[in-house]
């Protein structure tokens, strides 16, 4: 199955103007955590939550891309308690497509299952030992991710840009836990680290809203 993006000429710019903001934040994933940092990395998703509710979308897709973009803001933050609340953000957001996905789920993909429920187990080997007392946090939240991918990944084809988006995040997701849990802040693996994530990030969103907005598959 091929799909054509039938952007209208509204949506088209609304989702140019995310994708300038995000590359503008690029260059800035390793400042200084600014009042100006944090307003153009929530930017991208809040416009991407936008216009799926202008356009009809799905209430949990506005409601996981609204979450996320919170989740931007309060990751952007220099404290401790908004780290937390970002993380409670994007859990929401990850539920929140979870239900989504599943509610199109016609039969369930057991390797893909399988293959993501080793990979949550391995993090207890690779990620848990080095998250100190945010350790039961991140077990949840991995659980959380590894189970939207899960459903994703048994979309039906009409859906398969969603399994692609989700696949994107999880990635991002991943690089974001070995920047913060096991790699030393202020080495250039750490910043292209930043890049790659933010990259990532961003492109799974974007394709995740594809899915439901703007995209008809043919073929």
């Amino acid at each position: 199955m091929q799909f054509d993006i039938d952007l209208g000429g509204g949506t088209a710019v609304v989702v140019l103007v995310a994708i300038l903001a995000a590359l503008a934040y690029l260059p800035l994933t390793y400042r200084d955590k600014t009042l100006w940092h944090s307003a153009l990395k929530t930017v991208p998703v809040a416009v991407f939550a936008g216009s799926a509710a202008v356009q009809g979308a799905p209430g949990l897709l506005v409601a996981g891309l609204a979450l996320s973009a919170l989740g931007d803001w309060a990751l952007s933050r220099p404290f401790e308690r908004a780290f937390m609340a970002g993380l409670v953000s994007f859990a929401l957001a990850h539920l929140c497509y979870f239900g989504l996905f599943i509610g199109l789920v016609e039969t369930w993909r057991i390797l893909p299952v399988i293959l993501l429920i080793g990979f949550a187990l391995s993090s207890e080997l690779w990620l848990a030992p080095f998250t100190g007392h945010m350790r039961w946090p991140v077990r949840v939240y991995v659980g959380l991710i590894c189970a939207m991918v899960a459903a994703a990944l048994s979309l039906p084809d009409l859906f398969r840009l969603a399994s692609v988006g989700a696949l994107l995040f999880m990635a991002s997701d991943l690089i974001l836990a070995l920047q913060m849990f096991r790699m030393s802040p202020d080495t250039k693996r750490a910043r292209w680290a930043g890049y790659a994530l933010w990259t990532l990030y961003i492109l799974g969103q974007m394709t995740i809203l594809f899915a439901f907005v703007g995209v008809k598959p043919h073929g």
